[in-house]
C-alpha cells in the first residue's frame, strides 16, 4: 500500500510551487477561482493550514486546536508568501514523519480526531485544491498527479464514489467541478477515520486505501501479531471496497481493526455488514488472529462497538449471526449481552437492543 505521509506533503507543495512561482509577477489581488478570497489570501490560507496541522501533530491536543497562528505582515509580495508555504509544508512533512502511528490529535470533522495519515491527507488536499483556486484566478494551467488525488480520496473522502479521473472526482467532491450524472456539491466535508476506544484496545476505522490493501493480502498499514489478519478481516475489507466503489460506503458502519494499546499491534477485525436498515438494525461480525484468542479481546471490542452504535439515533438493535459449531464466538456475543433470537440448522442469530 502506498503510504500517505511526509513524502506526499512535500510532493504536493513542490508541484504547486512550480506554476505559482512562475506567476509571481501577476496581480495576486484578483479573486481565486470561485472563492471570495484573493489569490494572495488563498496562498496565506494554505500556509496557515499547513502550520496548524503540524502544530496539532506536535502538540496532540485532544479537544481543541493549538492556539497557534502566523501573520504575513512582513511578506511584501507573492514570492514571500510562497516562501512561507514552502517552509510550512516542510514543517508538516517533518511532523508527520515524527509522529508515532498511534498518535492522534483534535480535528473537528467528523469524529473529533485525526492521525498522522489524516493530517497528511488534509494538508495535501489544502495544497492541491487551493492551488487550483489560485491557478484559476491567475489564468494558469495546473493539474496535480493522479496518484496524489487518489491518496486523498481514499483516505479522507471514503463516502465519495470513484469517478472518471481522480482529479476530476476530487474537484467535484469539493464543489469545484462537475461530473456526469452527479449533482453539484454545495456543502461538503472530508471524513477522517473513526476510532472507538476500549480498555485495552482501540477500534480503528479502516479507510478504502487500507481496505484495498488488506483485501489483496497486505497489512492495511497495521502491524499485526502472528497469524493476522485472519481471513474474515480480509473478506470484510473486500466488502468495504465494493461499497466504496458503488458509492454506498458509510465509514462509521465499516470495518475496524482492533489495535492493542500496549504495543500498537493489530489483533483482529470487527465491523458492520453495512449501514442500519429501515428499522435501525445493523449486523456485526468479528474475528481475531489466532495468537490473540482467549484473552477477551473480542468481547471487549464488541462491548465498545455496541455501546457506540446503540447510542446513535439511527440504530435500534444489533444482530450477530454465528455458526452453531462455533462455541467460542457464541460465548463472545453472550458475554457482550446479546441474546438468542433465531437461526436455522447452520447458524444462531443473536440480538442486542438499545
Amino acid at each position: 500500500m502506498r503510504d500517505m505521509g511526509g513524502d506526499q506533503v512535500e510532493q504536493a507543495v513542490a508541484g504547486a510551487l512550480v506554476p505559482l512561482r512562475a506567476a509571481e509577477g501577476r496581480d495576486w489581488e484578483v479573486d481565486a477561482g470561485r472563492l471570495e478570497w484573493s489569490c494572495r489570501r488563498t496562498a496565506e490560507h494554505i500556509a496557515s493550514d499547513l502550520i496548524a496541522y503540524a502544530a496539532q501533530l506536535a502538540g496532540r491536543p485532544a479537544d481543541r486546536y493549538v492556539p497557534f497562528d502566523i501573520t504575513f505582515e512582513d511578506c511584501e509580495g507573492p514570492a514571500d508568501v510562497l516562501d512561507v508555504v514552502e517552509a510550512t509544508g516542510a514543517l508538516l512533512a517533518a511532523a508527520v514523519r515524527a509522529a508515532p502511528r498511534e498518535a492522534r490529535a483534535f480535528h473537528p470533522y467528523p469524529f473529533r480526531s485525526a492521525n498522522r495519515e489524516g493530517f497528511a491527507a488534509m494538508g495535501v488536499a489544502e495544497v492541491l485544491l487551493h492551488t487550483h483556486d489560485i491557478a484559476e484566478g491567475l489564468g494558469l494551467s495546473y493539474e496535480p498527479p493522479a496518484e496524489l488525488c487518489e491518496d486523498v480520496l481514499t483516505r479522507i473522502f471514503p463516502h465519495v464514489r470513484p469517478g472518471p479521473g481522480h482529479w476530476r472526482t476530487l474537484l467535484w467532491a469539493t464543489g469545484r467541478g462537475d461530473l456526469p450524472d452527479r449533482a453539484p456539491q454545495d456543502d461538503w466535508r472530508w471524513s477522517n477515520n473513526l476510532v472507538v476506544p476500549a480498555e485495552r484496545l482501540t477500534l480503528q476505522g479502516v479507510t478504502p486505501a487500507a481496505a484495498a490493501d488488506l483485501n489483496t493480502g497486505g497489512t492495511g498499514g497495521f502491524e499485526w501479531i502472528g497469524g493476522g489478519p485472519f481471513e474474515g478481516t480480509r473478506d470484510a475489507a473486500g466488502m468495504l471496497v465494493k461499497a466504496y466503489e458503488a458509492g454506498v460506503h458509510r465509514p462509521e458502519f465499516g470495518v475496524f481493526v482492533l489495535v492493542r494499546r500496549e504495543d500498537g499491534r493489530a489483533v483482529g477485525g470487527m465491523g458492520f455488514h453495512g449501514a442500519p436498515d429501515d428499522e435501525g438494525r445493523a449486523e456485526v461480525g468479528y474475528d481475531l488472529a489466532e495468537a490473540a484468542r482467549g484473552s477477551g479481546y473480542a468481547t471487549e471490542a464488541l462491548n465498545a462497538l455496541s455501546a457506540w452504535a446503540l447510542a446513535r439515533e439511527d440504530v435500534t438493535s444489533l444482530i450477530a449471526t454465528v455458526d452453531r459449531d462455533n462455541s467460542p464466538s457464541r460465548a463472545v456475543v453472550t458475554r457482550a449481552g446479546f441474546t438468542l433470537s433465531g437461526g436455522n440448522e447452520e447458524n444462531h442469530v443473536y440480538e442486542l437492543r438499545g
